[in-house]
Formats: C-alpha cells, structure tokens, sequence
C-alpha cells in the first residue's frame, strides 16, 4: 500500500512537472518569435538630435505595439544602426551589421546617406525599406525602374514643392497685408549636400522667374560651420528683402540666427529645416521669434488632423519633450510596417512585405498617405501629403499655411521696422 502510494505520488509528480514544462515551453517559443526591426540613425554627430528622436518614435510605437500582443504572433523588437555622419561608410557599415541578423527583414529611418545611395542595396536584398529622406534622390533612382525597387517605399513626397511653393506663399502674404517687403532681392546660401543644394538652386530658379534679383547664392563646404559673417556681411550690403539659409542642422543654423541678429537688416529670414528640430529652440531661444521655415511631410498637429495631436501626445509623456518630425515620422513608420506584416503574417515574406506597405493608406500625423507607384514616394497635396510654413514666434511654431491646417498667422518679424 505504502509502495503503491509513493508510485502514486512519483507519477502524479512526473506529469505535474510535464504540464509545467508544456505550459512554460508556450510561452517561451511565442517569445522566441521575434521580428526585429533596424531603425538607421545618425545618433552621433551634428545630427544627433534626429537620430535619437527616430529611435525615441520607433520604441513608442514597438513597446505599444508589444503591450497589445505584438503582431501576427510576433513581438517586435527596435535594433539601432548608427549611421554617424551619414557617409557612405558609415552607412554602409550600419546597414551590414543590421542585416546580418537573420530576425531582421525590415529596416527604417528619416535619413540615412545624402545621395539615397542605400536604397540600391535594400533592392538587392529586398529589404523592406521605408524612408523620409531626400524625395528628390529617391525619385531619381527609383523611377526610371520602379519594379526594381518593390520594398522601397518614401515616406517623403516630391521635394518639389520645396523650390516652387515659396514664392506663391509669399505673394499671398503680401496681398494679405500681413507682408510688406522693401524690395525684390533674395540672398541665398546652403551647405554642400544633396539635400540643401537642390533646394537651393531650386528656389534660386523660382526666384528668378518671377523677376527677382538674386543678389547672392553661396555653397559653403558641408559639416559643422561656426562663421557665417562673410555672407552676412554681403547681406548688410545690399538689404535684401528675403534671406535664405537652406543649411538644415541645428547648430549651423542658430549660429547663422546669432551672427545676423548681431547687425539685422530689414530682411525676412527663411531656414530650411532646422527650426523644427527641438535643439534649434534650445539653442536660441527667444531670439528665433520670427523666423520662418517649411516642412514636407511635417507635423499637422492641428484640430484638422487629430491623428498628429494623439501621436505627439503619446511621444511628450513618453519622453517629457515635444518632439519634431523625426519621432513621430518613425511612430508612423512602425505603424504602417505593423500594417503590412499582419496582411502578410511573416516577416520573411519581404516582397509581400513590400507590397502590402505600398499599398498602403490611412492618415498619419503628416496628412493622408499613400504612395505613387510610379516613383514610391507618398502623395503630395491637399489630399495627401501636403506642404507647410511656419513661423517661430516666443518658442512656439505657428503654422500659418495651408488655410486649412494653419492654427495662427503670420507675423513681421521683431527685427523689422514696422
């Protein structure tokens, strides 16, 4: 009776400790099912700033996304690709130690390069691959074949508007009363990358044909530039009514903002980009009230688009900061990669992946998106991605254009004599 018992016992034991391993075994291969996602950013150097925000947003919405149960039986797991200074090394680099991981088969980013050369190398693989960079070297690469590229995908829409929507804007504002320029002069000036290059010489030709003079339109080398008084000293000399600086980091930027405030003339001041960037703000403060800057594929953190408001909410009690485009561009990118992978259901599928994301739409905190099969960058205008200028004013960003998303108006800026 008592040797029977204790088999009893030793049996009930054994399959005790089966249903425990069979139970703790579940759960360990559902964790075991990991799809890793590559974020490249540049976390170190002049760039920094965007590159922490790109990976800030990615971890938002992947830690939201995992709360709720992951996807398709997947937990989703942010693995980071430092891309520096964004050369061709280190991105190159970045992307090789990102794709050696077998888990991984999506990878996302604001920017990478300066030329989208990487968008060569993610067709090769077919990499699923979702970018807010540079629309005009994504077009150009991308276009001619565009059945080549089936996993690349810009979040971005034709820069375009970037070198033709200024002059119309500002011709509104002037028949609105609310600008008042001394004369027809525009002085430009832009670091050597692909980005503010073409912006540059685009305006320059928009400028032109609408009869303006040009009264300068200078190329510095690219990187860190601590001296701008040698442009700004041509700028004192002939006053014009409009300055350009499409540089697009922040501190080149608000040392360009400190060295005109020292002698300012009667002049608008536009600088591409880098207002909107957080660290712009730290670092001029109130001194920025005035300036002006566009964004393509920004923020419409408007009642018109209550999406923005939601994603820009969750970011600020993440991370006790608002953010600028990056962090909630990235959130989207997430997002929309989650999308894709539930349509498909493996993460492996990289050209299903692909086309899933590419046919994607739904609106996102820069406006509804969609992409044009034709060049994969995401639809531009009123009913998809769309243009927008704001103005600095006390360490806050009023949009005032378009009419339908702006939530202030135009101001002439401190500096100028009313």
């Amino acid at each position: 009776m008592r040797r029977g018992s204790i088999a009893m016992r030793m049996s009930g034991l054994w399959t005790g400790l089966a249903v425990a391993a069979l139970v703790a075994a579940t759960p360990a291969l559902s964790a075991d099912k990991v799809a890793k996602i590559g974020v490249l950013a540049p976390l170190t150097g002049g760039s920094a700033a965007d590159g922490n925000e790109m990976v800030n947003g990615a971890k938002l919405a992947v830690d939201e996304i995992n709360a709720a149960g992951g996807v398709a039986g997947y937990k989703l797991q942010v693995v980071v690709g430092d891309t520096q200074n964004q050369s061709a090394d280190a991105v190159t680099s970045a992307i090789e130690r990102l794709t050696g991981d077998r888990d991984l088969n999506v990878i996302l980013t604001g920017y990478a390069s300066g030329s989208n050369f990487e968008i060569e190398t993610m067709a090769e693989q077919d990499m699923p691959y979702l970018v807010s960079a540079n629309s005009v070297q994504t077009r150009d690469i991308i276009s001619p074949r565009p059945e080549k590229f089936p996993t690349v995908w810009s979040m971005t829409a034709s820069y375009d508007s970037y070198n033709t929507a200024m002059v119309p804007v500002l011709k509104g504002l002037q028949a609105s009363g609310k600008l008042k320029l001394p004369n027809k002069k525009v002085a430009l000036i832009s670091s050597d990358n692909p980005y503010s290059k073409s912006i540059m010489e685009g305006l320059k030709k928009s400028f032109e044909e609408d009869g303006w003079t040009i009264a300068s339109a200078d190329l510095l080398p690219w990187g860190e530039i601590n001296d701008w008084r040698t442009f700004l000293a041509k700028v004192r000399r002939d006053s014009p009514a409009i300055i350009i600086n499409a540089d697009y980091q922040p501190g080149n930027a608000a040392k360009f903002l400190t060295q005109f405030l020292e002698q300012p003339t009667e002049s608008l001041v536009f600088i591409q980009y880098a207002p909107s960037v957080p660290e712009f703000l730290k670092l001029t403060g109130k001194q920025a009230t005035g300036i002006v800057y566009n964004l393509q594929g920004g923020v419409l953190n408007t009642p018109a688009n209550p999406r923005a408001g939601e994603v820009v909410g969750k970011y600020k009690d993440r991370y006790g900061s608002e953010p600028g485009s990056y962090g909630p561009g990235l959130y989207e990118e997430v997002m929309i990669y989650a999308d894709a992978l539930k349509k498909v259901g493996d993460p492996t599928k990289r050209r299903e992946i692909g086309k899933a994301i590419g046919e994607t739409r739904k609106q996102t905190v820069s406006g509804m998106l969609s992409f044009d099969p034709k060049t994969h960058l995401s639809v531009q205008g009123d009913g998809g991605i769309p243009i927008t200028f704001y103005q600095i004013w006390e360490g806050k960003r009023i949009m005032f254009y378009p009419a339908q998303y702006a939530d202030g108006e135009f101001r002439m800026p401190p500096w100028v004599k009313q």
